[in-house]
């Protein structure tokens, strides 16, 4: 934050937190939110040192201000709470108070049995300055206490020079005149609250007609969605609803050659009837889509929509802007390749075009479109294979008018990339959680994500499973692992969503061994789902998602202690694991017990940590099992945990402390 240099400015104000890359990008927040500020504040010599954090929306004005407090070794540290979703601003100020400088040091002098004549002096003059700064009552005090100091008895002068009344009038009138500000002036991202707490249920809509075979409708869908929101779901997302092209359409399997019915891959995008902006004659009309987004609202769910900027080749944009695509020599252009696959239904936008500002402007008015008909949040699919700085431009840029937009980042790429996305604007992310299966790799991961300064710009999204990605941790096909895995999702992550009906439904089989894709994707066909199948787990699925609603630690990511399991003889169990989240004004306190082994039966001494809530080691407390509503009393900290994976594979506990 510049500030004309004065030698003057004694205050040194450094290692402000949160600060992502020097201030080049927002740290995150949700609305309502407690905001943490602390930063290294010191000044020369022993002179009392005041700091303060100030910060305002942006584009407001004035400054709200917020005191700080010493910690230790010089750190302070201070809260704040912001309002509405949008952009804020903070810094830190400070500056020596000449006025607590003196009052401490009278106070030595006295305890020391000095003469303080000449310091009563000194300090009427600190309080005469005092006075000329102050207005109304505050003055009158002051200038009667100036009064006190001068003319005044030794033990009346020292009463009042150390009395509350001229404290608190004094503080009311602080001399800011050469404060320090920090050099930055640094920003805030404040999204809605479902960008911090959300449950997310993925389902293609052309899967949900209303007879078998049939493609599906957003009518259809709309009866769907209280069945969803039964199921404790707040986020239903949409893969493309967009006319799928015909050339090289692909065919089930993702085989390369189409048969006459098959319906294609919905991400290759646009054809003959429409782009991004129209949606798949067979689903209905833009007026139906609304209609589904009006229902879902009165359901209590957001519609978040994928956005994936490919175009098949029969894409409008093909034909009316041929520059924003890549063309061979031979005329063809250029389609989507991973050798040794190739692509052929999607074509990639290219991002060097010369038309490049047009490009931009386009593909930001996708997002504009379908705000303009309802929708908030947006899962963009491989949003790293596109131009970052486009990301920032048009992240920032549409928040500026819609505030409460959400953005979710496919990118399951390269740690660098995936934090690059976050720090360009980007709500949530998938994240690796998928690939993280026992207990050391978990909590290493929850350990990064929660205690490094990814924290402060990057929201995890965990998904145990995706159209795209079926881990082969649950192709074995145990009913006991998918729940497992979305206990630990679940509450690991405040953020997290499933590909709904293959997972409820415990679908398991690979298209061939070794591989992570669903046999029979739905990405390239219409399937019959029968959702009460046998063996199927939504009453396991929504009693969780009710805990989560139910309580607000669960509603947080960062807030989380692992605690220690003991399998015997002092050793840590690898196969139960542990954690305890509590909310933040700290009245509701969640331990959350998992059996990683889906198959064999574990018992192990858990360690609660009572130290941490000031009780001592012995202290009887009682834990409620939220999953089956029964009561234990725990006699200190050390109690056994057995975890039977055919009967209860985790134990979620309500922990309710002596007060």
């Amino acid at each position: 934050m510049d500030q004309e240099f004065d030698g003057r400015r004694r205050v040194i104000i450094d290692r402000v937190s949160p600060e992502v890359d020097g201030g080049r990008f927002p740290a995150k927040c949700i609305e309502g939110e407690l905001v943490t500020v602390e930063a290294d504040i010191f000044t020369d010599g022993a002179d009392v040192v005041v700091a303060e954090v100030l910060y305002r929306r942006r584009g407001v004005p004035e400054w709200d201000a917020e005191p700080m407090s010493a910690l230790v070794n010089d750190l302070w540290t201070a809260t704040f709470r912001v309002g509405a979703p949008g952009m804020y601003e903070y810094t830190v100020r400070a500056w020596v108070d000449h006025f607590q400088t003196w009052q401490k040091g009278l106070r030595k002098k006295i305890e020391a049995g000095q003469d303080v004549g000449l310091d009563l002096k000194i300090g009427a003059t600190v309080v005469e300055l005092g006075a000329a700064r102050a207005k109304g009552e505050d003055a009158g005090t002051l200038h009667h206490h100036v009064g006190l100091l001068t003319i005044g008895g030794p033990e009346a002068a020292v009463v009042a020079a150390l009395g509350d009344e001229l404290s608190e009038a004094m503080m009311h009138v602080p001399d800011k005149s050469i404060a320090s500000t920090y050099e930055k002036l640094l920003l805030l991202q404040v999204d809605q609250k479902k960008a911090g707490f959300s449950t997310w249920y993925e389902f293609f809509p052309r899967s949900w007609g209303s007879e078998p075979g049939r493609h599906g409708t957003f009518r259809d869908c709309s009866k769907m969605l209280p069945r969803i929101a039964q199921m404790g779901f707040d986020v239903v997302y949409l893969p493309p609803i967009h006319p799928i092209g015909l050339t090289k359409r692909k065919g089930k399997n993702n085989s390369l050659v189409a048969g006459p019915e098959e319906p294609g891959s919905c991400w290759a995008i646009g054809s003959p009837e429409g782009g991004h902006t129209a949606v798949h004659p067979e689903l209905g009309t833009i007026d139906d889509f609304e209609y589904f987004v009006q229902e879902a609202e009165r359901n209590g769910i957001s519609v978040a929509l994928d956005i994936a900027f490919q175009c098949s080749p029969d894409h409008p944009w093909v034909l009316e802007h041929p520059q924003w695509f890549r063309w061979r020599p031979d005329g063809t252009v250029q389609f989507a390749e991973n050798p040794p696959k190739r692509y052929e239904d999607i074509l990639p936008i290219d991002f060097e075009t010369k038309d490049w500002q047009n490009l931009w402007s386009e593909l930001r008015g996708v997002f504009l479109f379908w705000i303009d008909k309802g929708v908030k949040i947006f899962r963009v699919d491989n949003p790293h294979t596109k131009a970052f700085p486009f990301w920032e431009w048009a992240l920032g840029s549409i928040r500026d008018e819609h505030p409460d937009t959400v953005f979710l980042a496919e990118a399951f790429t390269r740690p660098k990339l995936m934090a690059r996305l976050a720090k360009a604007g980007y709500s949530q992310s998938y994240t690796y959680f998928t690939w993280r299966n026992n207990k050391h790799d978990l909590q290493e991961y929850l350990t990064e994500l929660t205690r490094t300064e990814i924290r402060d710009f990057m929201r995890p999204n965990f998904w145990p499973n995706t159209p795209d990605i079926l881990h082969e941790e649950l192709q074995g096909g145990s009913r006991a692992k998918f729940i497992i895995r979305q206990v630990l999702a679940a509450t690991l992550s405040s953020n997290y969503g499933m590909y709904g009906p293959a997972y409820e439904l415990c679908e398991h089989l690979p298209v061939a061994p070794g591989k992570e894709e669903y046999i029979d994707s739905e990405k390239y066909e219409i399937k019959c789902w029968d959702l009460d199948r046998p063996g199927n787990i939504r009453a396991e699925i929504a009693r969780v998602n009710h805990i989560r609603r139910e309580n607000p630690a669960l509603q947080q990511t960062s807030n989380i202690d692992f605690v220690r399991i003991e399998a015997g003889q002092g050793r840590e169990h690898d196969q139960l694991m542990g954690y305890i989240k509590r909310s933040s004004d700290g009245g509701n306190i969640i331990l959350t017990v998992v059996n990683l082994d889906h198959r064999n039966t574990q018992g192990g001494w858990l360690r609660f940590p009572l130290e941490m809530f000031g009780l001592p080691h012995t202290e009887p407390f009682t834990v409620e099992e939220l999953i089956t509503g029964t009561s234990y009393n725990w006699n200190g900290e050390w109690n056994f945990i057995e975890l039977n994976p055919t009967v209860a594979q985790a134990h979620i506990f309500r922990v309710i402390l002596p007060s």
